[in-house]
């Protein structure tokens, strides 16, 4: 397979992720969404909040492209900010997957990262963008999971029934 290839395969899955995260959500009330329904007590929204922030802005724009974006380590990207309202947050993944998907184009996939944070992890890195966008996909895949069980228990819905 040629290397755009590759790299066309791997934005289409995660692409699809994105689109799963988004998708389940459809159709929720701003209660629904902000509602715990599991014991560890994160919500749609909050789990949203996280993707936005610690995954696509973290891994494409502060590690992958090296941004340097102040990051608020005591702040917790699960808990959506007071005052924050659901379409704020699912604008903010939207904004990010933007920006997250400029800096893929833009990039070869045997681009390293810029800004590797070797203070947080000195014995393990990402080599490139492939790597990269492999963890990315798998991380919001395991999320898109996540929220299927969670709207199954809401309300019943379903992303992908098995006949």
């Amino acid at each position: 397979m040629a290397i755009d290839e590759q790299k066309a395969s791997l934005r289409s899955a995660l692409t699809s992720q994105r689109d799963h995260v988004l998708g389940i959500l459809d159709g929720l009330s701003d209660d629904d969404l902000r509602r715990p329904v599991l014991p560890s007590q994160w919500t749609c929204l909050g789990l949203v909040h996280h993707l936005a922030l610690d995954v696509e802005r973290f891994w494409f724009r502060d590690v992958f492209a090296g941004e340097h974006i102040a990051r608020d380590e005591s702040a917790n990207a699960w808990r959506v900010p007071d005052g924050m309202t659901a379409d704020a947050v699912l604008d903010l993944y939207r904004t990010e997957i933007e920006r997250a998907n400029a800096i893929i184009d833009a990039s070869s996939l045997d681009d390293a990262p810029a800004n590797w944070p070797t203070e947080r992890w000195p014995n393990w890195r990402f080599d490139d963008l492939q790597r990269t966008m492999l963890h990315v996909i798998t991380e919001t895949a395991v999320h898109a999971g996540h929220l299927d069980a969670v709207r199954e228990l809401i309300d019943g819905r379903q992303w992908l029934v098995l006949g």
